[in-house]
């Protein structure tokens, strides 16, 4: 077989797969009897506050999948942390970012993981499908006690599987209270994971010193080919009485987020994606780009933002250094200090004493 025909063979099958991630597939849910909010579907699905859908058809899913370049390499330095004083930590306020969507929170001794995914693929199968770019910042043997999860959505890149088997096993006698989006829970109990809440948009959680609020965002679901939005996403206001924490998760821009801003009047920190957006034609409806991060970061009122879903996986078509240097520019546009919105290393521990100063 010619050199040409295995790079023809090797095209097709990678689109199948990335298509098999976008459109769908396994999870049997059931359909709701009618439909009682506005993002809720009279079959059971669901749409999203200000576009119904972040729909493409099939033929311009292939006409990205056809002629996309893989960026160039470029290298990014790792942070070393220390596991030690991560495991031992009960006073530090700390914020470590893992990679992708996944940070570790640290607040007066309670731990909290966002869309936990430390292994090396994001995919339904180990042999293919966007492999990590980077490292996690720490291995799952090396996380403290996970006292909370929040997951965004049930994306591969947001919700792996292999992860949160890990961490259950690790922590079989303790579990993490898990949140997840509306229709969720039925996919973590048949994994046996347990100690599971699933909310709707606007729903509100209590968990020992924290409130938990599930917030509307832009995006969608689907992890095969028949699931599409049967499934919520969300973002997640996280509430203690000294700290008010904006996990935003993945998101087109939308008016969603001055509506957060209005009800919650503010946040300390707040974690925004800033990339995965090329080509626009095709990502704008589902993730913002630079310049819309910084929309975000103003219309929630946060006094604090960091940027991530960026350098971890290859997913889109930007450079992968490219998401820094246009987020350094709008936040000059908009003279916004780069310190209010920053950035860190994979693997970096930040103490967030300066929220409190």
């Amino acid at each position: 077989m010619s050199q040409n025909i295995i790079l023809y063979v090797r095209k097709i099958l990678g689109i199948l797969l990335i298509l098999s991630i976008l459109y769908g597939g396994s999870q049997n849910l059931y359909l709701s009897a009618q439909t009682i909010k506005p993002h809720h579907l009279a079959e059971g699905t669901f749409k999203n506050n200000y576009i119904d859908s972040t729909d493409k058809s099939f033929s311009e899913w292939i006409k990205w999948s056809w002629n996309r370049t893989a960026p160039d390499s470029v290298e990014f330095p790792m942070a070393e942390n220390d596991p030690n004083f991560l495991k031992n930590n009960r006073t530090e306020p700390t914020l470590t970012w893992i990679g992708h969507s996944t940070l570790l929170i640290q607040f007066e001794g309670f731990n909290i993981l966002t869309d936990p995914h430390l292994t090396q693929r994001a995919s339904p199968v180990s042999f293919a499908g966007p492999e990590r770019y980077m490292k996690p910042g720490i291995t799952i043997q090396d996380l403290p006690h996970i006292d909370l999860i929040v997951i965004s959505h049930n994306h591969y890149d947001h919700l792996d599987r292999l992860t949160l088997e890990k961490i259950h096993q690790k922590q079989a006698d303790q579990p993490p209270k898990i949140v997840v989006p509306l229709k969720q829970k039925e996919w973590l109990d048949n994994l046996d994971i347990p100690n599971v809440v699933e909310m709707d948009w606007w729903d509100e959680h209590e968990y020992q010193d924290w409130k938990i609020h599930a917030v509307p965002v832009q995006h969608w679901s689907g992890r095969g080919l028949l699931d599409r939005n049967q499934v919520l996403w969300a973002g997640w206001v996280l509430e203690h009485p000294k700290f008010r924490f904006l996990f935003v998760g993945d998101t087109g821009y939308s008016k969603d987020f001055i509506d957060i801003g209005n009800k919650f009047s503010g946040f300390d920190l707040a974690a925004i994606p800033i990339g995965a957006y090329e080509p626009r034609w095709f990502m704008k409806p589902q993730h913002v780009n630079p310049e819309e991060s910084v929309k975000i970061h103003q219309d929630t009122g946060s006094r604090y933002s960091v940027g991530i879903h960026w350098g971890t996986f290859i997913l889109t078509d930007e450079p992968v250094d490219e998401p820094p240097k246009l987020l350094e520019n709008a936040l000059a546009q908009k003279g916004i200090p780069n310190e209010h919105f920053f950035l860190m290393q994979h693997g970096e521990t930040r103490s967030l004493n300066f929220l409190f100063q």
